[in-house]
């Protein structure tokens, strides 16, 4: 059984519930992925796909397997098959060889297909890597500065995404007490991922409800209880 046979297999069986998978690469995210996606109701349509870097010339590097075109294609793909599809990635700033060129490149993706939030990291040497045997030149500075740069722009785009949730009712799972909140505040996800903080009896765990979006930040929303 391939996986999107799974993911129809699972969506059968009976309960309330989510399917969340976690993490796909792009050599096996397709049309049939993304079809089995919108087909199955309990599926959540959250797709985590890392693209790692805007540049072919760093993909090469990396051995990824494709392009910066064929992973935008992908996206395009997936978003006329899934309503309300929530994207998330991963990426890596100062691969060794990265140029300013192959960082610009980066963020031009990252502003094509505004994500919903990136999970960004600086590159570090792993020991017995092809990587690691790759001279870098650039220096940790303007990695850093790189990184702040890329993270700017992404949180600008994650806040305008979720500002786009205020005054919509979203169903939640809640899973737990929110943290560093005052008491008495649940911590929540959407279908999508997004985290939601709102204010409800500890009895809620575990449930599905309606929140009312408020208010939001560049991390997370907030809301009320309805009903």
């Amino acid at each position: 059984m391939d996986f999107p046979g799974i993911l129809n297999a699972v969506n059968g069986l009976d309960g309330e519930f989510l399917i969340r998978f976690m993490t796909s690469h792009p050599k096996d995210a397709n049309d049939e992925l993304f079809c089995a996606m919108r087909e199955c109701e309990k599926c959540a349509p959250h797709l985590h796909l890392p693209f790692q870097s805007g540049s072919d010339r760093v993909l090469k590097l990396m051995n990824r397997g494709y392009t910066a075109r064929h992973y935008l294609e992908l996206i395009k793909s997936a978003r006329e098959k899934i309503p309300g599809l929530v994207l998330t990635s991963d990426v890596i700033v100062g691969f060794p060889g990265e140029t300013q060129e192959d960082f610009e490149q980066t963020l031009e993706l990252i502003k094509k297909v505004r994500f919903d939030a990136l999970f960004t990291f600086i590159y570090s040497p792993r020991k017995g890597t092809k990587a690691a045997e790759i001279e870098d030149k650039t220096p940790r500075a303007e990695k850093n500065r790189r990184f702040e740069r890329l993270l700017e722009i992404q949180n600008k785009i994650s806040a305008e995404k979720h500002e786009e949730y205020i005054g919509k009712t979203v169903r939640v799972l809640v899973d737990g007490i929110a943290k560093d909140k005052s008491p008495g505040h649940l911590s929540s996800r959407t279908p999508g991922g997004r985290l939601v903080i709102f204010k409800g009896a500890s009895e809620l765990i575990g449930k599905f409800i309606d929140v009312k979006i408020s208010g939001s930040t560049t991390w997370s929303l907030s809301g009320k209880a309805v009903g």
